[in-house]
C-alpha cells in the first residue's frame, strides 16, 4: 500500500516531522500475514535519509523477545514461569527475594524497581548488583504491580543463559530471529556490527526543545553496544513485524500455538501500575490492549480501536509494536524524536488510531 492509501496517517507522521517532534519515522504494517506498508518518513540523523531497512531502536519494544526466549526454554524443559529465581541464580537470594519468580518478573509484580536505578557496567557486575538489590518494603511479589524499566530484564536475560548456556544475543540470534528471517535484528551491536551497519543506523533524537539533537544516551555508540534485554534490541521495523506475524500464527517457527495462548493471557487483570499510574493488564512479557481503563488516558497503548486481545509492547517515547488478532493486523510504528511523555502519548494515540481508519477497521461515530 502506498502512502497515500493510509492518508490520516501519513498526514500525521510528516505532521510530527514538521513541528518537530521527530526528524523521521519508520512505519511497519500486516494484515492477514500480507504486508500493507513498509515505510521511511524524513531523516535517520546525520544527514542520511530514512529508509525501511534502517536500524532502529526498539528501546522496550524489545521486551516480548526475552519472554518469548523463557517460554521456548520452558516448552523445552529446562525452567518454569513459577520457577523461582533463585533456582538459576543462587545470589539472588540476597535480602530475602528467595519467593520472587520469573512469572513475578514477567508480569512486572516484583518489588525491584531499584534495580532500574543500576548504573550501566558489564553484564556479570550488573547481575551482581542486582543481587544486592532490596526489595520495596511493604510489597508482596505478585500483590502489586509497578513497570520496571530495564533491571529485572537483565535477570530474566541470565537465567536464559544459566538454562540454555548461550548469552542472550546469540540465544535470540539462533533461536528467534534466524528461525523468522531477522537477519539484521540484534540485542546490541558490537564493535564489527555496528561498523557494518553505520550507514542503516537510526538515531534518537531529543526533541522536547528545539533544535532536535542527538540524544544524550541512546546515541551514543558505547550504549548501543551493550546487550540490554529491557531496551537495547534493534532492527528494521519490518523484522520486528515478523516476530508478531508468528505470534498471530500460532507461533510459527518459534513457539507452540498453546504457548502463545499462554503469553497473551490476561496474567496481570485490574491491577493499578504504580510506575505509569494508571491500570494496566499484562500477559508474560506483554502489555494487553488496556483501553477498558481509559483509552485516552493509558500509557502506551495501541489507539482508540485496538480489539480487546491486542497484545504488543511499546518503547520510551519512540516506538509501539503490536498484534490485534481480531483483524489479523501486526504494526510497527518507530520513531527516531523524543518529545516528552505528554506529547508522545499524544502523537502515538492518535496515529495508531489513524491506521485503523485508513484500513477500514475502524469509523468515527
Amino acid at each position: 500500500m502506498s502512502k497515500s492509501k493510509l492518508t490520516q496517517t501519513v498526514a500525521l507522521i510528516n505532521l510530527g516531522i514538521a513541528n518537530g517532534q521527530q526528524i523521521g519515522a519508520l512505519l511497519y504494517i500486516s494484515q492477514n500475514n500480507h504486508v500493507v506498508a513498509d515505510l521511511a518518513f524524513g531523516s535517520a540523523g546525520n544527514g542520511n535519509p530514512m529508509a525501511p531497512d534502517a536500524l532502529s531502536l526498539w528501546m522496550s519494544a524489545g521486551k516480548p523477545l526475552t519472554a518469548a526466549a523463557i517460554l521456548q526454554l520452558q516448552e523445552a524443559g529446562k525452567l518454569s514461569v513459577d520457577d523461582p529465581v533463585v533456582r538459576f541464580i543462587p545470589g539472588f537470594a540476597e535480602h530475602g527475594k528467595e519467593s520472587i519468580t520469573l512469572r513475578h518478573l514477567l508480569t512486572h509484580t516484583a518489588p525491584l524497581r531499584q534495580g532500574d536505578l543500576v548504573p550501566p557496567q558489564p553484564w556479570d557486575d550488573t547481575i551482581k548488583a542486582l543481587c544486592r538489590v532490596r526489595m520495596e518494603p511493604g510489597w508482596v511479589p505478585g500483590k502489586k504491580a509497578a513497570y520496571h524499566v530495564g533491571g529485572t530484564w537483565y535477570l530474566l536475560g541470565e537465567v536464559v543463559r544459566r538454562a540454555s548456556g548461550l548469552p542472550l544475543g546469540d540465544y535470540l540470534r539462533e533461536k528467534i530471529f534466524h528461525p523468522l528471517g531477522m537477519s539484521h535484528s540484534f540485542l546490541g551491536l558490537d564493535a564489527e556490527a555496528l561498523k557494518q551497519n553505520l550507514d542503516k543506523l537510526v538515531l534518537i533524537y531529543q526533541t522536547e526543545k528545539p533544535p532536535p539533537s542527538p540524544h544524550r544516551i541512546w546515541s551514543r555508540p558505547e550504549i548501543l553496544a551493550q546487550p540490554r534485554p529491557g531496551s537495547n534490541c534493534l532492527g528494521p521495523a519490518a523484522e520486528l513485524g515478523r516476530f508478531y506475524e508468528a505470534l498471530l500464527d500460532g507461533g510459527r517457527g518459534i513457539l507452540k500455538p498453546e504457548t502463545v495462548e499462554l503469553m497473551t493471557r490476561r496474567h496481570r487483570e485490574g491491577m493499578m501500575d504504580h510506575t505509569f499510574r494508571h491500570v494496566l493488564d499484562t500477559g508474560l512479557g506483554v502489555i494487553l490492549n488496556s483501553n477498558r481503563y481509559g483509552a485516552e488516558t493509558v500509557p502506551y497503548g495501541y489507539g482508540r480501536f485496538a480489539s480487546e486481545e491486542t497484545f504488543g509492547h511499546c518503547g520510551n517515547q519512540c516506538s509501539a509494536a503490536f498484534a490485534d488478532p481480531q483483524h489479523k493486523l501486526v504494526v510497527v510504528l518507530i520513531y527516531n524524536g523524543m518529545p516528552g511523555e505528554a506529547a508522545h502519548q499524544t502523537r502515538a494515540r492518535e496515529a495508531l488510531s489513524a491506521i485503523y481508519l485508513d484500513l477500514g477497521l475502524a469509523t468515527l461515530t
